[in-house]
């Protein structure tokens, strides 16, 4: 992989952390408001090292590891740093799993987006497909059904990843629905200490990063590029949460942009799961596309 690819790789992984985590920054900014500077700066640096290295550092390590288990958790560590081809054959011949389970979680995401979910209406047909929404279930059953079918033809494994995906969106999303609930009552100063509403936080960062990173697989196998490019994002969604987030929210249509990339890099991991390989470039180009469109869409309205 040439220079060229690497940073082309990484901008892909910075901008699609940084859309994909625009929740996040807008529940992270609304709590914050409600508690001390200190506890703020606390957040909004030491958080940071959490976010960044413990969090969208180590998660990429864990899910190599368990789609590998041959390498074991040091084998799983130094994958990334390592030359020898035998550990580059195992973690490829394991990726199919991988990227099975990713692609489904990130394709239901999509489709609960766009079929039950709140949103300003950026393309057409979407006011339709929303109040469409008692078909979400049928539709991702049917996707679901489908996918595991022909996985088992190929690999049992990659079934189960399917299953693991499945399982892993509506396990995040009941930690998301839950937050909204939540996320009320912090927003009175007496209700909750700072410390637990510091805690909050981080289990909300967490689950919020599950998406980034599993999206981020899309791109590469390089934990380590993932963790630069996230890294990257993650800084940028603190600037976000501190000094924009008012400005940010007036771009309407960036959402959109976001949960439209995630529809395609989970269509780009199924892909590639069943034998079909995409260039390389081909998901930080068309997720930086996406953006932008719906960027400029959304600054057109302003």
């Amino acid at each position: 992989m040439g220079i060229a690819s690497i940073i082309f790789i990484i901008i892909g992984l910075a901008i699609f952390e940084t859309v994909s985590s625009l929740d996040n920054a807008v529940i992270n900014a609304q709590v914050l408001s409600t508690m001390s500077k200190r506890a703020r700066r606390w957040f909004l640096v030491y958080g940071l090292f959490i976010a960044v290295f413990l969090i969208r550092g180590l998660l990429p390590f864990l899910i190599i590891w368990f789609s590998t288990p041959a390498l074991g958790p040091v084998g799983a560590l130094t994958a990334t740093f390592s030359s020898d081809p035998r550990i580059r054959e195992s973690i490829e011949a394991s990726a199919p799993i991988l990227l099975v389970g990713g692609g489904i979680f990130l394709i239901f995401l999509f489709f609960h987006w766009l079929f039950l979910e709140p949103k300003n209406f950026g393309l057409r047909g979407e006011r339709f497909i929303l109040n469409q929404g008692v078909w979400f279930y049928a539709v991702v059953s049917v996707i679901l059904a489908a996918v595991i079918w022909f996985a088992l033809w190929i690999n049992p494994f990659m079934a189960f990843g399917a299953i693991v995906g499945s399982t892993v969106f509506f396990i995040t999303h009941g930690f998301k629905e839950n937050a909204e609930q939540v996320e009320k009552s912090l927003l009175t100063k007496s209700i909750k200490s700072d410390l637990s509403k510091l805690f909050y936080l981080e289990i909300i960062d967490a689950t919020f990063s599950i998406d980034g990173v599993l999206g981020a697989f899309a791109f590469t196998l390089s934990v380590l590029l993932i963790l630069i490019g996230n890294g990257i994002g993650a800084i940028v969604v603190r600037e976000i949460t501190v000094r924009s987030i008012d400005v940010i929210q007036k771009y309407k249509y960036l959402k959109n942009g976001a949960m439209y990339s995630l529809f395609f890099l989970g269509c780009v991991m199924l892909s590639d799961s069943f034998g079909l390989t995409l260039p390389s470039w081909l998901p930080p180009l068309v997720t930086i596309i996406i953006t932008v469109y719906f960027f400029f869409k959304s600054k057109a309205e302003l």
